[in-house]
C-alpha cells in the first residue's frame, strides 16, 4: 500500500485507499454518463423533472463539498492521522467517513445533472463498492489500531 506518512511512528496512511476509491466511482459514472445518455440515449427526463433532477443535483454537490471540505481541511484530521488518535469530534461525531460521503455526495449530485433514471442505480452502485473497500481496509485498519475505542465509535 502506499506509503504517505506524515511522521515517524504514523500507523495510518495520510491518504489511504481513498484516492483509488474515488477513481474508482468516477470511472463508474462516467461509463454510465456516457452510455446511457449518449451511446444508447435512454431513460433521460424531460420537464418538470429535468428541473427539479438539477436543483436537487445542485443541493448535493453543494453539500458535498461542504462535508468533504470540513472533514479534510476544516477537522484537523491529519494532525489525529499524525499522532495516531481516533477523531470522533466536529463532523467525526456525526459520519465515519465525511471525505468520502462528501465526494459520493458530489458524485450523486453530478449524475442527477443529466436527469436520466438509468444514472440513479450507478449512485447505488458506487454507495457499495464505496462501502465495502471501506470495510475490508480502513475500518479495518482503524479496529486493529484503536480496539474497542473504534467499535464504540462506530456503534455511535
Amino acid at each position: 500500500m502506499m506509503k504517505n506518512y506524515v511522521k515517524e511512528g504514523q500507523k495510518l496512511p495520510l491518504f489511504g485507499v481513498g484516492p483509488y476509491i474515488v477513481f474508482g466511482m468516477a470511472v463508474i459514472t462516467v461509463i454510465g454518463t456516457v452510455l446511457f445518455c449518449y451511446v444508447l440515449n435512454v431513460g433521460t427526463l424531460g420537464m418538470p423533472w429535468a428541473v427539479i433532477f438539477r436543483i436537487a443535483g445542485g443541493i448535493f454537490m453543494a453539500a458535498g463539498v461542504a462535508v468533504w471540505f470540513t472533514g479534510s481541511m476544516r477537522s484537523g484530521m491529519d494532525d489525529n492521522i499524525a499522532e495516531n488518535k481516533l477523531k470522533t469530534d466536529g463532523i467525526y461525531a456525526c459520519v465515519r467517513n465525511p471525505m468520502y460521503s462528501g465526494i459520493w455526495f458530489l458524485i450523486f449530485g453530478a449524475s442527477l445533472m443529466w436527469h436520466n433514471i438509468f444514472l440513479v442505480p450507478i449512485v447505488v452502485i458506487n454507495w457499495i463498492i464505496m462501502s465495502i473497500a471501506l470495510m475490508n481496509t480502513e475500518e479495518k485498519w482503524l479496529e486493529g489500531l484503536y480496539g474497542e475505542e473504534y467499535l464504540l465509535y462506530k456503534k455511535e
